[in-house]
């Protein structure tokens, strides 16, 4: 049985809680990403950031960027899943969850991220065409 450590992305990059949100938006510029987990200075994962968030709770308010810290923006509980979780697990929690990426986690640290993207390339057609399916449904029944 795989499991997620096999598929994950480990040179997979952490905002510091205490950065500010332009240095977020910088980070996920040069990385070509949309979002970044948060980590404290003990480097366990305190939230999940994302461009969206960056323009709807900061900027669209009239906020500075340049002002506000990460862990502003690293409010409730994230989704992660354990690195020696099964990736029909990670499946089943992307699906419940809507989301196409998901921190992990190992002894209590960050340890990479997994995407639908590395499930993708790492799994069966059948299930990846379900995951993919079920996520993307959910999504427009959302909007």
């Amino acid at each position: 049985m795989s499991v997620v450590r096999e598929f994950m992305t480990t040179n997979a990059w952490c905002i510091p809680e205490d950065q500010t949100l332009q240095d977020a938006a910088r980070k996920m510029k040069e990385l070509d990403c949309g979002s970044l987990p948060i980590c404290g200075n003990d480097g366990k994962l305190s939230g999940f950031i994302t461009d969206r968030d960056i323009v709807v709770k900061v900027l669209a308010e009239g906020k500075d960027a340049r002002e506000v810290r990460a862990s502003e923006l690293a409010q409730g509980k994230p989704y992660w899943i354990d690195a020696d979780a099964s990736i029909d697990e990670c499946i089943r929690m992307m699906e419940e969850h809507q989301v196409r990426r998901l921190p992990v986690i190992s002894d209590h640290k960050f340890v990479g991220i997994i995407s639908q993207g590395d499930i993708a390339r790492n799994y069966t057609e059948d299930r990846v065409g379900e995951l993919v399916e079920h996520i993307s449904a959910k999504e427009h029944m959302a909007h």
